[in-house]
């Protein structure tokens, strides 16, 4: 059984002390990840329309800023999206985190799901089956780039040929791979080509257990024999450590327009005591597969009592 490892998204800061603080902050509080988020909106119609919350950073300088304060912390994006940059580009700006960090980058990557976004700043959403399959030329020219080799990239969506990728990476054969998604055509992918299968949000319905569920099948069932060896990540957006269960779940209830008792045992929810949420994420282990636990920015300390119980084992 895979170990636990746990992470925090964030992109909220104001300043850069506040940033480098808050980096500084995640890793001594025994997290491994620091994550961005690839998203750009601020304030406004489209936000509201996407329902995501205003993005203060964008993710490469803020991850590189983040590598440079610390010294153990590993830095990634949850998850770039293929769409908002140019291949080759985002590879080597990638690659090179990596090699600054000293080998602590994570890439993740998927394939776009915001359409007001794409709309917002100006780029057409196509199908889903295309935007999946330019995400595998992504995943296939990282690879590519970080064996030193002579690329010779020239697919549907994505070309890079007639020179070798540099930088190397620091981490070798190259830095873990996460692909994340919620449809079979891209958590099928990310169980053959990833190293870190990130699971996005289940919805707030009567079968929510059960799409978890179903989901890992799909990866489970696409891995094969390298199932055992994946990582399986998730965000409960919902994450509060409380003594006072009770009014929180009412509060994300009213949220979410869904009856309080549905949501204890969401699997994006984790709302509870310390000693309950870790059960919790036992049980989740077993029943989800999920090991690499995403908790909000705003979390850090009162999940780190959490995080000391659990990782590594």
């Amino acid at each position: 059984m895979t170990s636990f490892r746990f992470a925090v998204q964030a992109t909220k800061a104001r300043s850069a002390a506040e940033w480098r603080d808050l980096a500084r902050k995640v890793e001594a509080a025994g997290f491994a990840t620091l994550f961005l988020a690839d998203h750009y909106l601020g304030k406004g119609p489209v936000s509201r329309e996407a329902s995501q919350p205003p993005q203060h950073l964008a993710p490469v300088a803020a991850m590189a800023t983040a590598a440079a304060v610390t010294g153990t912390l590993r830095v990634g994006c949850r998850v770039f999206c293929a769409d908002y940059h140019v291949p080759a580009v985002l590879v080597k700006e990638a690659v090179t985190i990596d090699l600054l960090s000293d080998g602590r980058l994570e890439f993740g990557i998927g394939a776009g799901w915001s359409e007001p976004e794409y709309r917002a700043i100006g780029l057409p959403f196509e199908a889903g089956n295309r935007r999946v399959a330019k995400l595998a030329e992504v995943v296939a020219l990282f690879k590519a780039h970080c064996t030193g080799e002579e690329l010779a990239h020239k697919g549907e969506f994505v070309t890079a040929y007639g020179y070798a990728g540099l930088p190397l990476p620091a981490r070798r054969p190259r830095p873990p791979i996460m692909i994340g998604g919620a449809r079979e055509r891209v958590l099928s992918l990310a169980a053959r080509e990833a190293d870190v299968v990130s699971i996005s949000n289940v919805p707030f319905t009567p079968d929510a257990h059960e799409e978890a569920v179903r989901r890992l099948g799909f990866v489970r069932e696409a891995a094969g024999e390298r199932f055992a060896e994946l990582e399986i990540e998730s965000s409960p957006f919902f994450t509060e450590v409380t003594g006072d269960p009770e009014a929180a779940l009412e509060r994300v209830a009213g949220m979410v327009r869904v009856a309080p008792g549905e949501l204890r045992d969401h699997p994006n929810v984790l709302i509870g005591p310390a000693e309950e949420i870790v059960d919790r994420l036992e049980e989740r282990r077993q029943t989800h597969g999920v090991n690499y636990v995403t908790v909000p920015q705003s979390q850090v300390d009162d999940f780190a009592p959490v995080v000391e119980r659990l990782t590594g084992r």
